[in-house]
């Protein structure tokens, strides 16, 4: 089947979807290691294959996730304030989705679980097994990163998410199929993410596309096999600027549902973020002042899904 292209939205422009980096995770460390460095900084977005997640646990954790939306809603609704429909943040923005918003944590999600599911011990382990595995992945590229920008503490980035205050979330989002005819194919709008890293998997239907500049987009075509990794703000803050964090969407699509299931790899709530001081330098200062990721949370829950947040903590805003 030949899915539909989502229509371009006014004054906007396509490009092809075979730019997208594509890296390797079982190659050759030095050149994985140059290969992520090149797309954080060119595109703050690249796949990755070869994670290690098996796909036993992808396809349960896929698995849980349908289950928990095809309930009727009156029954998805008592998973409150975890789930979810149509309202994306506090300030009026609207998508075409419905989510389950998870904190990544045992505890978290051994309690959410008992609202979420009658077969509570079966999606428990399914989320966690999942979660797990995905904070890996996370902290694996972080440390590869941290590694190609010559930091000397190469776990300087990781550590935030393994700690164990960290704010880490898991969050389901589920987009139905929309009429081609409908006036609004935008699931979930255009925004970069907060966090260090995003570990995205969706179910094989298109519908993510990044852009690299106001009004071209990408889209990112659907790979079962592969990992999608978003640079977030918090990362682009702690590289001086280095990597960029992409600003994407999700569009609906006319034919099948999507479902995506990303991880936002966050730090705790008082960690401090600023760059290495080997990524501060007298020909590269730092571009941003020193805040904490509960200030920049707060930011972020104040302003609409598409501002530009991180131009709030530049060095040279008072």
């Amino acid at each position: 089947m030949v899915l539909a292209s989502p229509k371009p939205i006014r004054n906007e422009t396509i490009l092809p979807s075979d730019v997208i980096p594509i890296v390797d995770l079982k190659g050759e460390r030095c050149e994985v290691i140059k290969q992520i460095v090149k797309a954080s900084e060119e595109y703050g977005f690249f796949k990755v294959i070869n994670h290690g997640i098996s796909d036993e646990t992808i396809d349960k954790m896929e698995e849980a996730g349908f289950n928990f939306f095809a309930k009727p809603m009156s029954q998805k609704k008592q998973a409150s304030p975890a789930y979810g429909c149509k309202n994306i943040g506090f300030n009026g923005d609207i998508g075409e989705v419905e989510y389950l918003l998870l904190n990544a944590n045992t505890s978290s999600i051994a309690q959410i679980s008992k609202t979420i599911s009658n077969d509570d011990p079966n999606f428990r382990y399914r989320v966690s097994s999942y979660t797990e595995a995905v904070k890996e992945v996370a902290c694996e590229i972080l440390e590869l990163m941290a590694e190609g920008l010559g930091v000397p503490d190469t776990k300087v980035f990781s550590s935030l998410i393994k700690d164990i205050e960290s704010d880490s979330v898991l969050r389901l989002n589920h987009y139905p199929p929309k009429d081609k005819s409908h006036s609004n194919n935008v699931g979930f709008g255009e925004h970069s993410d907060p966090q260090i890293l995003t570990i995205l998997r969706s179910n094989d239907v298109s519908g993510l596309q990044i852009s690299l500049q106001h009004g071209l987009w990408i889209p990112v075509n659907p790979d079962p096999s592969a990992l999608c990794v978003n640079v977030g703000d918090v990362l682009e803050v702690m590289t001086n600027g280095r990597f960029v964090s992409v600003r994407h969407r999700a569009m609906t699509n006319s034919y099948k549902t999507r479902m995506s299931m990303a991880y936002f790899g966050a730090p705790p709530l008082n960690a401090s973020i600023v760059a290495p001081p080997v990524l501060v330098t007298p020909h590269r200062p730092s571009l941003f002042r020193t805040f904490t990721w509960a200030d920049y949370k707060k930011a972020t829950y104040s302003l609409r899904l598409g501002d530009t947040r991180i131009q709030l903590f530049r060095a040279n805003m008072s």
